[in-house]
């Protein structure tokens, strides 16, 4: 049994660090609540243990301190509804008088929120003295914010000096975030599988070295493929190419290929005369592209070839789309994908999706609950497979 679920918070007042930055319309009207549906559980737990819970966040990235627009406040009304009608409390501050003194009276059974904690400029630069301030509001600290794991601030990480070992935590979010990363990189079942998607190869270089080291076989699909092809002499007309990349791009198919990891990448692409929903299209070779055109999706061989490789993987990360699936016309590369890893996972592969577009390509196919785990943390699940210690994890686990 984990840290979490072994402990009783009967009468505790647990500090929790979530990751309710959800986007906002121009009526505060909450648009996507996954990140705080995420946190639920963890909620629930200590509440049902008759515990009381102080949550701390911050929503976007506000300048000059406290602004309406980033008002955590809009979030009140959804966050009791999900909590199934408990009571929540709202700090329009995070420290100060009205945050303790609603801290000192909370009862358990009720849920306070605090105000943005990037209202503070403090928060972001990892400031002792206000990780201090934010500390003394709550009997134990417990992250379950994955998705600012990868960054050293007050309320993620240099909070947990003020706490002794056995009073700070991972909540449940981070828990099966940590575990899931943790078999796919260190406990991976052979054959491995890594696809990775999306525009530039320069975002992805580090996480592909690291992958090379543990791979068996590794997708690259979307934008980042064209520069692969046209470093290998292809033709690739108007596709996204990033020039300065071109040697990187050789040096990694270099390296795969002394290391005896396969790279596959797309053998056709479904080009379009120019990047619009409406655009011509047609298929060509990937390194075959006519001046004028541009891939904009893999094609239909690539992704039977692709099938293929990952209904007989045992282990699957899916990092970024094949192409421009948000377009109809481009978006059955990435659904290909999306029914093979459904697939193979079905068939008892342990599947791990994460980074933005990957996770919007799961939900808007309706394949989420046919993975094994959708990671909730873009940037943090990226840092985390190029090998980088989080600082929101070491301070948890030192």
């Amino acid at each position: 049994m984990s840290k979490f679920a072994a402990h009783d918070f009967k009468g505790q007042k647990a500090l929790i660090r979530v990751d309710f930055n959800v986007p906002l319309n121009d009526k505060y009207e909450i648009t996507d609540d996954n990140r705080m549906r995420a946190a639920v559980p963890t909620i629930k737990k200590i509440l049902n243990d008759g515990g009381s819970v102080i949550l701390m966040s911050h929503l976007g990235r506000p300048k000059d301190g406290p602004t309406e627009k980033y008002s955590l406040k809009h979030l009140i009304q959804h966050l009791s509804e999900l909590l199934g009608g408990t009571t929540v409390l709202f700090a329009n501050d995070c420290i100060g008088e009205q945050a303790y003194l609603t801290a000192g009276m909370i009862r358990p059974g009720e849920v306070l929120l605090l105000e943005n904690l990037r209202f503070y400029k403090e928060e972001e630069k990892g400031d002792k003295v206000f990780a201090e301030k934010l500390s003394k509001l709550g009997d134990l600290w417990i992250n379950d914010a994955f998705g600012t794991a990868h960054r050293a601030h007050a309320s993620t990480a240099i909070i947990a000096e003020f706490f002794p070992a056995e009073k700070r935590m991972f909540g449940l979010l981070m828990e099966g975030e940590v575990a899931s990363a943790e078999k796919v990189l260190h406990k991976s079942e052979k054959p491995f599988v890594a696809i990775i998607g999306g525009a530039k190869v320069s975002d992805k270089i580090l996480i592909i070295e690291n992958l090379l080291e543990r791979a068996t076989d590794i997708i690259i699909g979307g934008g980042m493929a064209y520069t692969f092809m046209k470093a290998r002499g292809g033709k690739i007309g108007n596709s996204l190419c990033e020039e300065d990349r071109l040697a990187t791009a050789l040096e990694i198919l270099q390296k795969a290929k002394e290391k005896n990891v396969s790279i596959h990448l797309p053998e056709d692409s479904v080009i379009a005369d120019k990047f619009d929903a409406n655009a011509n299209t047609a298929v060509a070779p990937s390194d075959a592209i006519p001046d004028g055109w541009m891939g904009l999706d893999i094609g239909p061989k690539a992704a039977g070839i692709f099938t293929e490789v990952i209904k007989k993987s045992k282990t699957i990360l899916w990092n970024g789309p094949m192409g421009v699936f948000e377009m109809e016309k481009f978006q059955k590369g990435t659904r290909a994908v999306a029914v093979a890893i459904a697939e193979a996972t079905e068939s008892g592969a342990f599947s791990l999706v994460g980074g933005g577009d990957s996770v919007a390509a799961v939900n808007q196919f309706g394949f989420a609950d046919k993975v094994s785990y959708v990671s909730t943390g873009g940037g943090a699940m990226l840092e985390y497979f190029e090998g980088k210690v989080l600082p929101g994890i070491a301070a948890v686990q030192s």
